[in-house]
C-alpha cells in the first residue's frame, strides 16, 4: 500500500513561507496589458503549432502499474510539456522545463521519477517548492500516481511539527517534498542527509527568488551529490534565475512550450473606477451576476484582503479569505470549502497565486493591481485551466 498517513501532519499548510514579508517596488504596468479579448476554443490550438510526439501515456516506457494509475487519474493524452519533457527525464537527462501555469508540469516530473523508484527502491527524490500550498498540491498529485506502489512520501513544511517530520525521516521516505526554510532546518539538525538524494526538482524557482529563498536554495544545492539528476520547472525564467540554472544543472535539455505570455483561454479586461468606494460597490454588483460562480479575488495586503472578505460577508456573499495571518487550520478549511464549491468567493494575497490547482474558477479579479506583470500572469493562471475558458478582470483607478 502507498503509505502516507503517518508522515502527514493535520496542519499540512503550515509554514515554509517565512520570507513573505519580502517587499518589492511596484512595477508600472500599462492597463492595456490587462486586456485580451481574442478567445476562441475552436482556434485555441491552431493546426501546425504543436503536435504531440507521444499519442498516449500508454506509449511511454514506464511500469504497467504506473500506467494503470495514470489512466485511473483520467490522464490519456500528454500535455505538451509532459510529451516533450518526460522521455528526457526517463533517459536520465537534466531538464529545464518552461510552460504556462496549469499545463501539467507537476505530472511531467512526478511520473518519470515514480517510475525510476519502481525500478530501484534505493532512489530518493527531493522536491523543493516555494510555498506550502504547492508542496501539498504536489503530494496530492503524487498520491494518485503512487497508489499501491509502496512508495513513501513526506511533506517537510514549516509550522507543522518538526518532531513528527524527524520521526518520519527515520523511515527513509523515497520522496521528500518541502519548502526551503524547513528543509534547511532539518539539514542543519542533521536529520536530512542530502548525500542520499540523487534526484532533485526545483519547482517555481522564480517565485523562490521573489520571496527571498535564494540563499537557502544555494545552501541546499551545495550539499547535494555531484552525481545527480536535476530538474528545473517554472512558468518564467527571469535573468536573475539564469545563474542558478547554470550552477544547478549539467548539460540540460531545455523544453519550452510557452506560446504566449498569458494563457490563451483567459479573456482579460479592466474595470475602471474613480475611487475605493466605487470599486467595492462595483465588485458587489458584479458578484451578484449569474456568471460569477466561483471567483478568486486578489488583494495586495493581508489586512486589505481580510477587510474585503468581511465586507462581502456582511453583504450576503459566501466569502472567505486566505493570507499569512490565518492559522493553518483556517487556511485548510477555507481552501477545502472553495474547492468543494461551498464558497462563491475566495479573497487572497499573492501567496495563493502559485500552487493552487482549483477546478472551474470562473473568474480571477485583481481587486488590487499586482506588483509586477509576472505576478499578474500567475494570478490569472488560476482560471482558464485544463483547456477551459476563464475570465480575468483588473480594477484600475
Amino acid at each position: 500500500m502507498f503509505q502516507k498517513s503517518r508522515f502527514r501532519s493535520h496542519n499540512r499548510f503550515q509554514g515554509g513561507n517565512r520570507h513573505f514579508g519580502h517587499s518589492r517596488p511596484k512595477e508600472s504596468i500599462q492597463a492595456s496589458k490587462y486586456v485580451n479579448k481574442t478567445v476562441s476554443l475552436e482556434n485555441s490550438f491552431p493546426e501546425g503549432i504543436y503536435v504531440n510526439q507521444i499519442k498516449s501515456f500508454a506509449e511511454f516506457p514506464i511500469d504497467s502499474r504506473l500506467k494503470e494509475n495514470i489512466a485511473s487519474h483520467g490522464y490519456t493524452l500528454p500535455t505538451p510539456i509532459q510529451d516533450q519533457a518526460m522521455m528526457h527525464i526517463i533517459n536520465g537527462r537534466d531538464v529545464v522545463g518552461i510552460a504556462n501555469t496549469g499545463t501539467g508540469k507537476t505530472a511531467a516530473f512526478l511520473i518519470p521519477l515514480v517510475n525510476k523508484i519502481i525500478g530501484n527502491r534505493s532512489e530518493k527524490v527531493l522536491i523543493i517548492v516555494p510555498t506550502r500550498e504547492l508542496a501539498v498540491q504536489i503530494e496530492d498529485e503524487l498520491r494518485f500516481f503512487s497508489k499501491g506502489l509502496n512508495i513513501l512520501s513526506l511533506l517537510c513544511i514549516g509550522g507543522a511539527s518538526i518532531n513528527r517530520q524527524i520521526d518520519a525521516l527515520r523511515l527513509h521516505p523515497n520522496i521528500v517534498i518541502g519548502t526551503p526554510g524547513r528543509l534547511c532546518d532539518l539539514i542543519k539538525r542533521r536529520f536530512l542527509p542530502l548525500a542520499d538524494f540523487h534526484n532533485i526538482v526545483l519547482d517555481e524557482v522564480d517565485r523562490m527568488l521573489d520571496i527571498g529563498f535564494i540563499h537557502d536554495i544555494k545552501f541546499i544545492v551545495s550539499l547535494l551529490p555531484i552525481n545527480r539528476q536535476s530538474l528545473f520547472f517554472s512558468a518564467t525564467i527571469p535573468p536573475e534565475v539564469t545563474s542558478v540554472v547554470q550552477s544547478f544543472l549539467k548539460n540540460p535539455v531545455t523544453v519550452s512550450v510557452k506560446v504566449k505570455e498569458t494563457a490563451h483561454l483567459i479573456e482579460q479586461d479592466v474595470i475602471r473606477v474613480q475611487d475605493k468606494n466605487q470599486k467595492v460597490e462595483k465588485l458587489k454588483s458584479m458578484l451578484r451576476e449569474e456568471e460569477y460562480k466561483k471567483v478568486l479575488i486578489f488583494g495586495r495586503t493581508k489586512w486589505g484582503v481580510e477587510r474585503l472578505s468581511t465586507t462581502l460577508q456582511k453583504h450576503g456573499f459566501s466569502a472567505a479569505s486566505i493570507h499569512g495571518n490565518k492559522t493553518q487550520n483556517q487556511r485548510l478549511r477555507v481552501l477545502a470549502q472553495f474547492k468543494e464549491n461551498q464558497l462563491q468567493v475566495l479573497v487572497a494575497t499573492d501567496v495563493a497565486a502559485r500552487g493552487l490547482d482549483i477546478e472551474d474558477v470562473s473568474h480571477v479579479i485583481n481587486y488590487d493591481e499586482p506588483s509586477t506583470y509576472t505576478d499578474y500572469i500567475h494570478r490569472i493562471g488560476r482560471t482558464g485551466r485544463a483547456n477551459k475558458q476563464g475570465k480575468a478582470l483588473t480594477f484600475v483607478m
